[in-house]
């Protein structure tokens, strides 16, 4: 059984490359016996960026891939050699792809060609022993570690960009109209949710050029998440246009009337915005219609019946709204560097210093080597962790916390 290219919903691992680790290294040279500090640093991971590209069809590419990896930083070297900053890595997404956390906040809404995010950055890279020389630190005997890249678990959702949305109840014929009046080529047969994922099809008549789409059957009950539900209706949100298709031979003997009522109002319920759209009703299979009294526009897309005057009217409103509206932008959310911290107590007693730049302190930093201990240690007093410690009620030998690593608390260190 073969599985379908269209692909409108995945969760996706990315990851950051790692930095380069600085160098620890000094100048030797002949008739130099006391070289200084020459580490160079190493270079910065790179970052993975979501991409908005026009000619991805689908996130077919992550269902069964779903990790990304970046290139990670050079080492720095001797003679302060910096390392090569790791490639940043462009993941390319369709048009209408929207970017959410694990916990369903929006994080961007790549809508335009070209549109960017970055949904996980490579960390930076680790300084070498030359950059910590000082008056008072003439021969620096340590360097920074690398720092890890960023890892996210992202959900990436699809909302299909079309001009046109054909919108039924489950053998409508909405797959048999795209095809009759477009290039494209939907499955099509006699029994419901022949349609499980959208269609779209560009329609050229001579006054008119739109996309169509072919949306999954809609059901009584889809605003709740019956039948393919949010599946469905997440695909008409961004439609200028809906063309409300009813089946005018209903094997259930719902007349048009009873079918636009019932759509109207899943649609509605979903998103009450949804009604303001310009919207065209159309009565489908006016070769075989049973349903008399429809007084709207009938079509037969078996026939062709009446399918010129559809695509003129469902061109006419398509055009009137792109005119009254501007295109549609997508948006990204700027994650702002932290800067600050805080300090809480866990529940074993030990305090806990929370945030970003505390936490890279540590996380660069070689604790097996003293030197560098104590320049971790110099660091917070001047960030003013140890001040806030002291204000918590630290005292000498409490465990301190700063991400998976623990310290000792020292009185008045430094």
């Amino acid at each position: 059984m073969t599985q379908s290219a269209f692909v409108d919903q995945v969760q996706v691992n990315l990851r950051g490359g790692d930095g380069g680790a600085g160098a620890m290294s000094f100048r030797r040279e002949a008739h130099v016996p006391k070289g200084g500090p020459d580490g160079g640093d190493g270079g910065a991971g790179g970052d993975v960026v979501l991409e908005a590209d026009r000619n991805v069809a689908s996130l077919l590419a992550f269902r069964d891939h779903p990790h990304r990896r970046a290139e990670h930083g050079r080492h720095g070297a001797g003679a302060k050699r910096h390392g090569a900053k790791g490639a940043e890595l462009v993941v390319a997404v369709p048009e209408g792809t929207v970017v959410r956390s694990r916990d369903g906040e929006l994080l961007a809404d790549l809508v335009q060609h070209g549109t960017r995010y970055v949904a996980a950055r490579g960390g930076r890279g680790g300084r070498g022993n030359a950059r910590f020389l000082s008056n008072a630190r003439r021969a620096p005997g340590f360097a920074e570690q690398g720092e890890y890249g960023e890892e996210q678990w992202l959900r990436l959702e699809v909302k299909l960009l079309a001009d046109a949305a054909l919108v039924g109840f489950p053998n409508a014929g909405k797959s048999t109209l795209i095809a009759a009046v477009s290039a494209a080529k939907p499955k099509i047969a006699d029994y419901p949710f022949t349609t499980l994922v959208p269609n779209l099809g560009v329609v050229r008549a001579r006054d008119h050029e739109f996309v169509l789409a072919d949306i999954p059957g809609l059901v009584e009950g889809a605003s709740e998440g019956r039948g393919l539900g949010h599946e469905f209706l997440r695909h008409v949100e961004r439609a200028r246009v809906l063309v409300i298709l009813l089946d005018l031979a209903s094997v259930d003997g719902r007349s048009g009337d009873e079918q636009e009522a019932i759509l109207c109002d899943e649609l509605g319920r979903y998103r009450p915005e949804l009604l303001e759209r310009p919207r065209l009703v159309v009565g489908n299979k006016a070769d075989v219609a049973t349903d008399t009294d429809f007084t709207g526009l009938r079509v037969s897309a078996v026939t062709r019946q009446g399918l010129d005057e559809l695509v003129g009217r469902i061109g006419t409103l398509v055009d009137a709204a792109r005119d009254a509206e501007p295109e549609p932008e997508g948006f990204v959310v700027l994650r702002p560097e932290e800067t600050g911290f805080s300090v809480l107590r866990d529940d074993d007693g030990a305090y806990r210093v929370s945030g970003r730049a505390a936490e890279r302190v540590v996380a660069m930093a070689d604790l097996t080597n003293a030197e560098a201990l104590a320049y971790v240690h110099e660091r917070f007093r001047r960030m003013g962790v140890e001040r806030a410690l002291a204000r918590a009620g630290a005292r000498d030998g409490d465990v301190v916390r700063i991400a998976d690593i623990e310290l000792e608390y020292v009185e008045g260190f430094g």
